[in-house]
């Protein structure tokens, strides 16, 4: 009797084990692990709204391999413990890819939890550090500071002798400031003043005294989007005149925004621009969506989405490793694959390379001034 009743029951929980396999192969699973509060609620929520967009075309499309895509959303309040829970949660829930954080101090400690499970983990975070952990699972839906910051320092190059840097003490602003240092030793360009900021930083005016009586012949900025409008207004404040460079957080269309008229005139080397020709028909898109302009962490979102479901097409099956490996020393073509909008290449730690663009304020409004080639090419 007890042995037609164990059979019973592992005959029940066959059942139910197999209906659960055919019910998470009907879908893909994503969880979007992202700020939504806190100092980077901006560029969080932005992240978030761009790949949510993605994941509704390719659903109204028909899926991936057939199968809809089906997310969760979760509130990081821009805290690694937080975000590091919420990244085990989401492997604990047996998801097929991780979309976020954006932040870099959350990404360094979230993304031990995610490769631990084996999970494609897609970041916004900058921070050299982020791909600089053997982490065959981490990829960046935007330019490292090793890519990006290579083309920053030929700028200022040309534009400076004597730099004054105001950067964010987090893993991000230190690992930028500390890039910067690095391309511009034994360069034409000599750093006068080298001023730390608090993440969410109110007040900036003593920062940018400090910067001015170095006697200074240039500003490099790299703080978050909110940072970033008050220390320009600070900087219009106190009589700053001349040129102010940053890389994508100074001249995002939140923090043109919240600077008005003090933003005009900054320059800042972006990976992503709705103002670029092959970005603004997801500008409208997104802009018809949410009623807001898009700035480049919505455009991150949105292209990181496609990016995973390129390589799952490529793969041609629902393997989380294969996948990963896909994404590894390969290129993808927009022409193939339109979602990811631009030529984009991968080396083995998870970095990308591909066109960006030079963006200058003017009038309130970031203008293309120039687009540059890809690292990789000349």
């Amino acid at each position: 009797m007890k042995k037609r009743v164990v059979l019973k029951t592992l005959a029940a929980c066959a059942v139910a084990a197999g209906f659960g396999v055919a019910q998470a192969a009907d879908t893909i699973k994503i969880a979007n692990i992202v700020e939504l509060s806190g100092p980077g609620t901006t560029s969080g929520t932005m992240f978030k709204n761009g790949a949510e967009l993605a994941i509704k075309e390719i659903n109204a499309a028909g899926g991936i391999l057939g199968r809809k895509i089906e997310y969760t959303t979760e509130d990081t309040q821009t805290n690694p413990g937080v975000a590091k829970g919420l990244t085990q949660k989401a492997v604990d829930n047996e998801v097929f890819a991780i979309f976020g954080p954006v932040y870099s101090g959350s990404i360094m400690v979230s993304q031990a939890e995610s490769r631990r499970a084996g999970v494609p983990n897609f970041t916004g975070g900058e921070g050299a550090a982020v791909t600089q952990q053997g982490n065959p699972y981490v990829f960046r839906t935007s330019f490292g500071q090793s890519v990006s910051f290579p083309k920053v320092a030929r700028y200022i190059n040309g534009k400076s002798k004597q730099l004054a840097i105001i950067y964010v003490n987090n893993d991000f602003g230190k690992g930028g400031r500390d890039t910067m240092k690095k391309l511009l030793d034994g360069s034409p360009t000599q750093i006068v003043a080298d001023i730390s900021t608090d993440q969410g930083q109110v007040d900036f005016s003593a920062a940018v005294l400090e910067a001015k009586r170095s006697n200074a012949d240039a500003l490099f900025a790299y703080v978050n989007e909110e940072e970033s409008a008050r220390l320009l207004r600070e900087l219009r404040k106190q009589g700053w005149d001349k040129p102010i460079i940053g890389e994508t957080t100074l001249t995002g269309q939140k923090v043109i925004e919240l600077a008005g008229p003090a933003a005009n005139g900054a320059v800042a080397h972006v990976g992503l621009t709705v103002e670029a020709p092959q970005l603004k028909a997801f500008g409208a898109k997104y802009l018809a969506a949410y009623g807001s302009a898009s700035d480049h962490n919505g455009v991150k979102g949105y292209m990181g989405v496609y990016q995973l479901k390129a390589a799952i097409d490529r793969v041609g099956k629902l393997d989380r490793e294969a996948v990963a490996k896909a994404l590894h020393n390969t290129c993808y073509t927009a022409k193939d694959n339109p979602g990811i909008l631009m030529d984009v290449c991968w080396d083995d730690k998870g970095d990308l390379d591909r066109e960006s663009f030079m963006i200058e304020v003017r009038d309130g409004k970031g203008v293309v001034a120039e687009t540059l080639p890809p690292l990789g090419k000349k």
